[in-house]
């Protein structure tokens, strides 16, 4: 297809917000079929972030192009119903997608002699009290493993008039409140609880807002033409200085070893544990670092904004613009490939290649009948 004609090119929407939730949704889709060889390549292996922070700094952002005017020139219950009604989708996908998976896994341990899926992606919960983890799937409380990142983003979405709000006085005044709302929920591990097994969400939406909000605040200025950072030279460098040297770090024994001294250092010198650690639940300091810089870095490039409109990628980012349905589709097809990998005796990695492939050659063409639907008029 001409480079023109992209979907991005057809709407005027910025090319590179799709093809990075598109590519991101690749990478989560990979990593979801554990024990596959192409999980080696996806950018978990080179920094502390992985797929899931870059989804959630784009739906982020995504809200700051899509929201904020409302609130302008609507009446305000009109606008806040906007962002709480997309919120009633996530919800409603994340029970159908988590009803689908159970039924998946359950169905390839009792007719296929898949053991291992009794106990797995939190199914056992279900199973020893089942009469409340349905409750809890219904309210959130109780959530299947690789399917728990739509209720967090439907919390982000419930927060997002709060944000926008404060962002039209000041977007620094919001950021220092999400700053202030991260910093309170990691010294008090404020969370979601689960119910009916104990913990919390494993997505905190008081901990990931402040990516969301980050995101969000990038938006808005997108939205008027302008940058939340500017573009700096020593910037520029500084961000990729961080990211070659978290790279040494993911590959080189030396510099992991004295980059894990330097946070026993600092926690044991009084620093949290949200500051000195890699926990994903609390979106620990180091991660959001990393997923920064690259943010940051990618977004001064020229060559980015070629890519992202190339016609090479138009796949990746048609499932970026369709990001839901392709994140649904993908979540099944994800569990589907776990539970036949459960149940196969042997498990050649041949399989797990013609699967992932196979997986994604799915979601790239319905984001293509997806795209072809949504050309003809109403």
């Amino acid at each position: 297809m001409p480079q023109n004609l992209t979907p991005s090119g057809l709407s005027g929407r910025d090319p590179r917000l799709d093809f990075f939730r598109g590519l991101a949704l690749v990478m989560i889709f990979i990593n979801h079929v554990p024990g596959n060889p192409l999980e080696a390549l996806t950018n978990r292996n080179f920094g502390f972030s992985d797929a899931a922070e870059g989804f959630v700094f784009m739906s982020g952002m995504a809200a700051g192009l899509a929201y904020p005017m409302a609130f302008v020139r609507l009446p305000l219950w009109r606008a806040v119903a906007k962002c709480w009604g997309r919120a009633w989708p996530l919800y409603s996908v994340h029970l159908v997608i988590s009803m689908i998976s159970l039924a998946i896994m359950m169905g390839a341990a009792y007719w296929f002699g898949a053991e291992t899926m009794w106990v797995s992606n939190n199914v056992d919960h279900w199973i020893a009290a089942p009469v409340q983890a349905t409750i809890g799937i219904a309210t959130l409380g109780h959530q299947f493993g690789y399917l728990n990142i739509l209720p967090m983003y439907a919390a982000l979405l419930l927060m997002t008039p709060v944000m926008i709000l404060i962002a039209h006085r000041s977007v620094w005044l919001m950021l220092v409140l999400s700053v202030l709302l991260w910093i309170v929920t990691g010294e008090t591990r404020l969370n979601v609880p689960a119910f009916p097994n104990e913990g919390g969400w494993f997505f905190n939406p008081f901990a990931w807002q402040l990516l969301f909000a980050i995101g969000l605040a990038a938006g808005m200025r997108l939205k008027s033409g302008q940058r939340l950072v500017p573009n700096v030279a020593w910037a520029r460098w500084g961000s990729l200085a961080f990211l070659i040297f978290v790279l040494a770090w993911m590959k080189i024994g030396v510099v992991q070893d004295l980059g894990r001294s330097g946070l026993a250092f600092l926690c044991d010198h009084g620093f949290p544990f949200y500051i000195t650690d890699f926990d994903k639940t609390f979106l620990a300091a180091p991660r959001l670092l990393h997923i920064l810089a690259l943010v940051y870095f990618l977004s001064t490039q020229a060559w980015v904004m070629r890519l992202s409109a190339s016609r090479w990628v138009w796949p990746i980012e048609l499932m970026g613009r369709f990001g839901l349905a392709c994140f649904a589709l993908g979540t099944v097809l994800s569990i589907l490939g776990q539970s036949i990998k459960a149940a196969l005796i042997y498990d050649p990695w041949v399989f797990d290649m013609a699967f992932v492939f196979v997986g994604l050659a799915l979601q790239m063409g319905f984001a293509r009948i997806k795209w072809q639907l949504a050309q003809k008029p109403a």
